[in-house]
């Protein structure tokens, strides 16, 4: 079993916490090992969600008296569950929850009781590199980093089945979308714009869906966890930037599934917006479970100088799958450095030692990894 870096321990200190992140990340395992002597209430358990929903007193009335922690599993399937939560954390003020979920859009849509700031947000996201260790690179970009994906025999088979899993669990069976068959043509189309810039109106075409529930679907995507948006910085003023979102995929192996994409091999087109996506998510990662309180975004003038990844208004990353960086490739580095005062400039490539081009850090993939897990990025 992998040894996660999310600890919830220093959030219990000072309140309850939402726990919310995709399915099969692992939220329950984590918080069986870590908390092994937590009152837990499983909502996917048929009977306790029979009771529950019957008497959502329950929860109260069984409670044991000298219980410190109480873990409700999936609580989104059971959002009225949460106003004895809170009536419990108001009598109690040394009593702490920690509420699961893998959709925050049932809580939204039922005007579930948030607990008025009682209980803090943390997520929980799929496998990263401090997790898993050196070497793997090349399994994750094909697989993904769920764990039950990564170790498995039939990797592939288990991403069909989850995408259909989430169709049919998070997607039908919440009633989240009008149609399911103009969910499922928008999601293929979707698939084809992880990592890019997010046209709305050319994926409403796609999709043979209004552009308006575009937007919405997107939206579902990220409230069930399913992806993340990257905002374009804003703040240049000399060029010109763009203002459109970019959208990435929770996990490479789930984007792998929509776009149908073979297996990745080092060298080729996939292989640089796979390597892409990836470092995506453990920035994001990074950002979320320190709790850092930094923007995460890229940067794109209108005369189409980028740079992958910017961290608040002082990190800059750019991200080569090339296996030798040239002065020509650190040009929106360039660009933007310009325009604000940036403290590090980094190219992030396949290049076998760490060296310096000027006053920018060229790092191997995992040399990057590494620095940004022991704190030495962020």
């Amino acid at each position: 079993m992998y040894s996660r870096l999310l600890h919830l321990e220093e959030v219990l200190r000072h309140r309850s916490a939402f726990l919310f992140g995709a399915r099969q990340t692992g939220k329950s395992t984590l918080l069986r090992d870590r908390f092994p002597d937590a009152t837990f209430f499983d909502l996917l358990e048929a009977d306790t969600f029979r009771e529950l929903s019957a008497r959502p007193e329950y929860i109260r009335q069984t409670l044991p008296e000298d219980a410190r922690l109480v873990i409700v599993d999936e609580v989104q399937k059971l959002p009225s569950l949460l106003d004895e939560v809170h009536l419990m954390i108001e009598r109690n003020k040394d009593l702490r929850f920690i509420l699961t979920g893998s959709s925050a859009r049932s809580l939204k849509r039922g005007a579930a009781n948030m607990l008025a700031g009682r209980a803090w947000v943390a997520r929980l996201h799929p496998l990263v590199f401090a997790e898993i260790g050196p070497g793997r690179l090349m399994e994750r970009l094909n697989r993904g980093s769920l764990p039950a994906v990564l170790d498995s025999p039939a990797p592939a088979e288990d991403l069909r089945a989850y995408v259909g899993t989430y169709l049919q669990e998070e997607i039908r069976a919440e009633g989240f979308a009008r149609s399911i068959e103009g969910f499922s043509r928008f999601l293929t189309v979707a698939g084809t714009c992880n990592g890019e810039q997010v046209n709305y109106t050319a994926v409403g075409s796609d999709a043979g869906v209004p552009p308006r529930t575009v937007r919405e679907y997107f939206q579902i995507l990220e409230d069930t966890m399913l992806g993340h948006q990257l905002p374009a910085y804003q703040k240049t003023v000399k060029r010109k930037p763009v203002a459109t979102s970019k959208f990435f995929f929770f996990d490479v192996g789930v984007a792998n599934v929509l776009l149908k994409r073979s297996e990745i091999q080092p060298g080729a087109e996939t292989f640089g917006r796979a390597l892409e996506h990836l470092l995506f998510l453990e920035l994001r990662a990074r950002l979320d479970y320190e709790r850092i309180d930094q923007p995460l975004c890229y940067w794109r003038s209108r005369s189409r100088l980028e740079v992958d990844f910017v961290v608040g208004d002082h990190l800059a990353i750019e991200v080569k799958s090339k296996a030798r960086v040239t002065r020509r490739d650190l040009s929106g580095l360039r660009a933007l450095s310009e325009e604000i005062p940036l403290e590090r400039k980094i190219v992030v490539c396949t290049e076998p030692r760490r060296r310096r081009e000027g006053d920018v850090e060229i790092l191997p993939v995992e040399d990057f990894l590494a620095d940004l897990w022991q704190g030495k990025i962020v």
